[in-house]
């Protein structure tokens, strides 16, 4: 056996046993169990509105699960097996990957339990569009692999040649593409959240951005080699009430520097809610300080 199917091989052995097969109401997928005592993280829309399913692992056992959270805005759900469930797996960075990086996805597609497939890192950073209701958001940071996925794979896991879960595999987006949500620390304290509330609470700014290159000067004068470009204010928003505007380079927002969507977003959640938020932005050639108190982002059908 060559050394690349020795790396496939021991990363299916190590995680199938570790994927289960998910079935709630009409929908269906797979599901990776992430703690010891039973949790699995899968896609909101594997379990769409439902509150509870079936659950099978492996080893031929099954039975029923409850819907801990769903995070549609994220594609993120967490499940707790009601049966014992297999050690957990290892959940790794995807913050680490490299564009050509072996990656193996393990899922159960079109119904075939325990189905594994390999390829390459294809594309990073990509963004994938989610919404709940009337909010919309772009989940960041996409990893866009060309390891073959199907209907059912689904929530299941998306593993480096460590077989450390660095993704869960979320959408076909064509032919030899297939998207996953990452496994980095906005996921995890998207996570978390679900587990301890069984929501996750935003906070709502009202900026459309677009990250852009600065000026060799502005470089030199913040230590920044990106911010981000205000696309659009949304009307009435707290970025309008601050006096945000179209063509501002937001170079820093909670006195934390941003240079791209993913720093923006990570700073948007419930502990920002109606807390005052400094924003540094570049607008003619000059430094301007705001204050903008983000409101929560309600969600309606």
């Amino acid at each position: 056996m060559d050394e690349y199917s020795r790396v496939v091989s021991s990363v299916a052995a190590e995680l199938m046993p570790k994927v289960a097969s998910v079935r709630a109401g009409r929908g269906s997928g797979s599901a990776v169990v992430f703690t010891a005592d039973g949790f699995l993280l899968t896609n909101a829309h594997v379990v769409g509105s439902a509150r509870s399913g079936t659950v099978a692992f492996a080893d031929g056992s099954s039975g029923d699960f409850r819907v801990v959270g769903r995070d549609p805005l994220s594609d993120l759900a967490v499940i707790r097996a009601q049966v014992p469930a297999p050690e957990p797996v290892v959940l790794g960075d995807s913050d680490d990957l490299v564009v050509g990086q072996l990656v193996v996805a393990v899922g159960h597609p079109l119904g075939l339990a325990g189905s594994v497939t390999a390829g390459v890192v294809s594309g990073l950073g990509r963004s994938l569009p989610a919404r709940a209701g009337s909010a919309v958001r772009l989940i960041e940071d996409v990893i866009q692999t060309d390891a073959a996925l199907n209907p059912g794979n689904s929530g299941g896991a998306l593993a480096d040649a460590r077989a450390r879960v660095v993704g869960i595999n979320t959408a076909v987006a064509g032919v030899g593409v297939g998207l996953a949500v990452p496994i980095n620390s906005t996921t995890r304290a998207i996570v978390a959240a679900l587990m301890r509330d069984g929501r996750v609470r935003r906070a709502f700014l009202g900026l459309v951005t677009s990250p852009a290159p600065l000026p060799e000067g502005l470089r030199r004068r913040t230590g920044q080699d990106s911010a981000l470009r205000v696309v659009e204010v949304v009307s009435g928003s707290p970025a309008d009430r601050a006096g945000l505007r179209a063509g501002d380079l937001v170079l820093s927002a909670g006195r934390v520097a941003v240079g791209d969507a993913q720093s923006l977003q990570r700073l948007m959640f419930a502990e920002a809610i109606g807390r005052p938020l400094p924003v540094t932005v570049f607008r003619n050639g000059a430094l301007v300080d705001v204050i903008a108190e983000p409101v929560e982002l309600t969600v309606q059908a």
